[in-house]
């Protein structure tokens, strides 16, 4: 029976993630106290008490998360002897899979994130851009709907999630003709997203030149015999020399979450661990297939409830 461990990504955050394993596992504390020595900042006070305004920045947000989900996986293992033969992760949570896989040091992986949240954040900045999530609509029409909505301006799907949950990206205005356009085309609905910016689009590019920068001083390991499987392609990396082009084109290339999945599925994996602050992957799944459980780890209780 083969095992996922997967991780979540941005927007997984909330104020006082974390708190409860750090407070019982000395070994989720140490990789809070770590963290904080590398980035040079207390992140254990941030996760745990916020301010929600400051947490909730893509600069925070990110090493927030990655370093709550490695709490998270370093306390799963006090508790059971349980190893992946795959690994898989949102977004930015494709790192946390990467060092889940042994594919990355825990300070490499941090310093990359932290440099990931901050140019994206300055590049948001920079653009004036926003992301939709479409609800209800198969990937052709999504598409049809960014030609027509696009009048020119850079509007593209940036996360194929799960049947019927598509996001888009791209220029603020573009979004508002697609929010407006969404319903006419046949969506149930479109939900703008509270985000920074136009991610996983081209307006990321600044983001993606600085972050090719980080990763060519970040030391890669093959992770063998434990697999990672891509965003950019849901497909498993060849070998360590892709790692770095497929990083840095997900900041401006679409994530394929839900071929992601499919594709583990089809090669045979049936217990799934999400692993990190909320539940956001394992709700995905549930659209995904609907008879694939996915076992949570995201708190103190979650961690008693596997043993």
């Amino acid at each position: 029976m083969k095992t996922a461990f997967l991780f979540p990504g941005q927007g997984a955050q909330w104020v006082g993630m974390g708190k409860d394993v750090a407070e019982s596992v000395s070994q989720a504390r140490d990789v809070y106290a770590r963290a904080s020595e590398i980035l040079g900042f207390d992140i254990a006070t941030l996760c745990f008490e916020g301010p929600a305004e400051a947490l909730n920045t893509t600069a925070m947000s990110q090493p927030a998360i990655f370093v709550t989900s490695v709490a998270l996986l370093e306390s799963l293992k006090t508790k059971s002897d349980l190893t992946p033969d795959v690994t898989a992760g949102l977004s930015l949570g494709e790192y946390t899979a990467l060092y889940a896989a042994g594919a990355m040091s825990f300070e490499d992986a941090l310093r990359l994130v932290a440099k990931r949240g901050q140019a994206m954040q300055e590049a948001a900045e920079a653009s004036e851009g926003g992301m939709v999530s479409i609800i209800s609509m198969e990937p052709d029409q999504v598409k049809a709907l960014c030609a027509q909505a696009s009048q020119g301006e850079p509007l593209q799907p940036a996360n194929f999630n799960c049947p019927g949950q598509i996001v888009i990206s791209g220029a603020k205005a573009a979004c508002d003709r697609a929010e407006a356009l969404a319903m006419e085309m046949g969506a149930a609905k479109a939900v703008r997203l509270d985000v920074a910016g136009a991610f996983h689009t081209d307006l990321m590019a600044p983001a993606a030149a600085s972050l090719s920068e980080a990763l060519a001083g970040c030391t890669l390991r093959d992770p063998s015999p434990i697999r990672v499987i891509a965003n950019t392609t849901a497909d498993y990396y060849p070998n360590t020399d892709a790692v770095r082009p497929s990083l840095v084109k997900q900041l401006t290339s679409a994530i394929q979450w839900q071929g992601s999945m499919e594709r583990l599925l089809a090669d045979g994996v049936e217990t799934f661990y999400e692993i990190g602050p909320g539940r956001v992957l394992t709700g995905l799944m549930r659209r995904i297939n609907r008879k694939t459980r996915v076992n949570n780890v995201s708190s103190l209780s979650s961690l008693a409830d596997l043993s």
